[in-house]
């Protein structure tokens, strides 16, 4: 990682979005996902049974939320109602927020930026577990996932370009903090910037190999690199 290139990426933004389950938070840490996964697999394979097999091929719960679109409009509302009580149940028992977490989000709220969490999560549990734990005075806005369009989770660019317009900022001026490629692809078809959180380490060349601008390995560079940044100038 270069801090030179992780400040001129920071710098050039004036808004900010946080993917969720990653850089803010470990959404199934409490509640596992491959037990949300069995228990959307059930559902599938009990309403569409032509999918039950590929339902229990998978223990994550947003491959299943996916498949379920292919079993028509009845299947994908069960399947995406059951995973938003999981998600919000699963919240509600996760552990504190990543290590630098709150520090990045608070200091780019200080530097006077806009900022916005971009998840493929529910905006339901997003909101939970900003109450929870005294982040949401912090955020200016919230983009779950697309209610009943899979279709329009990243990576494609539609989470982004709707919080970008929410935040009345241009997508190519925001950058996306997100640790999976599908973030970085999302990032790239909204010709905005992306920094990739490696929270593991396999994660470091599959980002940079994305296309992410600049990878960190700790949420607390990217709190550093925007207190080094500087405040922006924007119109209130």
């Amino acid at each position: 990682m270069s801090s030179d290139v992780l400040v001129d990426v920071v710098r050039s933004s004036v808004g900010v979005l946080f993917d969720f389950d990653g850089p803010v938070c470990d959404v199934f840490g409490g509640l596992p996902a491959p037990q949300v996964a069995a228990e959307l697999a059930d559902i599938v394979t009990a309403r569409a049974p032509a999918f039950g097999d590929l339902a229990r091929a998978t223990d994550d719960p947003m491959e299943i939320h996916r498949l379920a679109q292919n079993g028509g409009p009845d299947l994908l509302a069960a399947v995406e109602a059951a995973l938003t009580a999981s998600e919000v149940a699963a919240v509600k028992v996760a552990g504190p927020p990543i290590v630098g977490a709150v520090q990045a989000i608070t200091a780019a709220r200080e530097s006077n930026r806009r900022v916005a969490v971009v998840s493929n999560n529910s905006a339901d549990c997003v909101r939970e577990y900003l109450t929870i734990h005294d982040i949401a005075w912090a955020i200016d806005v919230v983009v779950g996932r697309p209610v009943l369009r899979p279709d329009l989770m990243k990576p494609a660019p539609y989470p982004l370009i709707a919080a970008a317009t929410a935040l009345h900022v241009h997508a190519a001026s925001t950058v996306l903090i997100g640790d999976s490629t599908t973030d970085v692809e999302a990032a790239r078809a909204a010709r905005a910037r992306s920094i990739g959180f490696a929270n593991k380490a396999q994660k470091r060349s599959t980002l940079a190999g994305a296309g992410a601008d600049v990878v960190v390995l700790h949420m607390g560079a990217v709190a550093d690199a925007l207190v080094l940044a500087g405040s922006v100038n924007r119109a209130p």
